[in-house]
């Protein structure tokens, strides 16, 4: 993270980066190209292109999306007046229902070989941890039992600064170890498998991500992690592990230099974002498709990301409500929404690649290589419905790589093991 680190009796000033403040505003948000006044120009100082796309164009067709959960019903029909606002994510006209199919088909043809995803909490709702802002069983909902004045102050800086012990209470919980990688994560680990994903930019602090096998340097935890930990005033790093036992044995831990309180280097409301989070400078302009999945985008500035890719180039949104951008009426053309249950809608779109049988069988070799690990809960705060998911060991990040599909490009390899366990299989067939 961008700040100055403390070493003995004198400040080491780091080199100057850029920064950015994770807020729940809009005062960080990255621009819209479409909010540009001057219409010749993109976000980044180049002509549009309108000609040398249109390949790409016809190949996208209409705006589309996936009307199941939006139509309304008959009974609706009669009750509806003209006056009615046009449900969010509805074009006023005719829509079609061809989204996954029409994105299916650009990655089938060659034309997506830069695939940036954006996910948030809503990817891991199937492992057993909530979102953030479902009510009822949303985070933001169950947070009674820590007397916090709002919501978001858990994890708001000053709030942590004067008391830490709700997020700390909160943290037990949240920490990796008590749950897998589903369905969603594994289809985010084909499309590395595949050559095709240029990174993924993730909220989610769950640490699922890697556990599914995502290489470090396809990753950006735009929020942090809890793999780190540092004084949260004067950013002295702190043994990761340690600060994990204080706080599961409901120790408060302290800085060795200043006596400040330590934290995970989650980033809260407050605090600059990663640095690598700006690889985004590098990642959207060059991206040729764009998946939107599981996130409220309500947090900036990750929430603008999805403005800065550039106008030709298609994003598919899979989530459970329309969001961001794509509530806007009518949709921008090459923009595609698949509304519904996450984990069923991603399950449809790997089916309509012929990826379903590799994602499941590298979910069965993960669970026949894993190691046996024995996960406790040690807070009465259970975010894990399903007894049986938490209970069961961990996958380990190795995948044989005997499996080749179409678009697979080779660019990007795995890890060593997935390269031993490849050598492996070659030599007994």
């Amino acid at each position: 993270m961008n700040r100055s680190r403390s070493s003995g009796d004198k400040k080491v000033a780091q080199p100057p980066v850029s920064r950015i403040t994770r807020s729940s505003g809009s005062q960080d948000r990255h621009p819209d190209p479409a909010e540009s006044q001057d219409p010749g120009q993109s976000l980044y100082g180049k002509q549009r292109r309108r000609n040398t796309d249109s390949a790409l164009a016809q190949d996208l067709g209409p705006i589309s999306v996936n009307v199941e959960n939006i139509l309304p019903t008959s009974k609706e029909k009669k009750s509806r007046t003209s006056s009615d606002p046009v449900p969010a994510g509805q074009s006023s006209g005719s829509v079609s229902r061809s989204g996954l199919s029409s994105v299916a088909r650009l990655v089938k043809l060659g034309r997506c070989k830069n695939v940036v995803v954006v996910a948030g909490a809503g990817i891991s709702t199937s492992s057993g941890i909530p979102d953030f802002r479902t009510p009822g069983t949303g985070l933001y909902a169950n947070l009674e039992k820590f007397n916090v004045p709002y919501p978001e102050a858990i994890f708001n800086i000053d709030y942590f600064s004067n008391d830490p012990q709700p997020f700390f209470s909160l943290a037990k919980a949240l920490y990796p170890g008590g749950h897998r990688p589903n369905y969603v994560h594994y289809f985010i680990r084909m499309l590395h498998h595949k050559g095709l994903l240029r990174r993924v930019y993730t909220q989610n602090i769950d640490g699922l991500e890697k556990l599914c096998g995502i290489p470090e340097d396809k990753l950006v935890e735009a929020h942090g992690s809890f793999s780190t930990a540092s004084c949260h005033l004067c950013y002295t790093p702190y043994p990761a592990e340690e600060a994990k036992s204080a706080i599961m044995n409901d120790n408060i831990p302290k800085c060795s230099f200043c006596t400040a309180t330590v934290k995970p280097d989650v980033v809260f409301f407050g605090e600059d974002l990663p640095q690598k989070y700006f690889l985004h400078t590098e990642d959207f302009p060059k991206a040729d498709l764009l998946i939107v999945m599981g996130t409220s985008l309500q947090i900036e500035p990750f929430a603008s990301l999805v403005n800065t890719v550039r106008s030709t180039v298609p994003r598919l949104l899979l989530n459970r409500h329309a969001v961001g951008p794509f509530e806007r009426v009518p949709l921008r053309r090459g923009d595609h929404m698949e509304l519904g249950d996450l984990a069923e809608t991603v399950r449809r779109f790997a089916e309509l690649l012929e990826w379903n049988d590799e994602i499941e069988e590298l979910m069965k070799r993960q669970e026949v290589m894993s190691i046996p690990t024995l996960v406790t809960s040690p807070s009465s705060l259970t975010f894990c419905p399903n007894a049986a998911a938490s209970s069961e060991p961990e996958t380990s990040r190795s995948e044989p790589q005997d499996q080749r599909g179409a678009g697979s490009g080779g660019e990007d390899t795995d890890s060593e093991t997935d390269c031993k366990s490849s050598a492996s299989s070659n030599a007994s067939k």
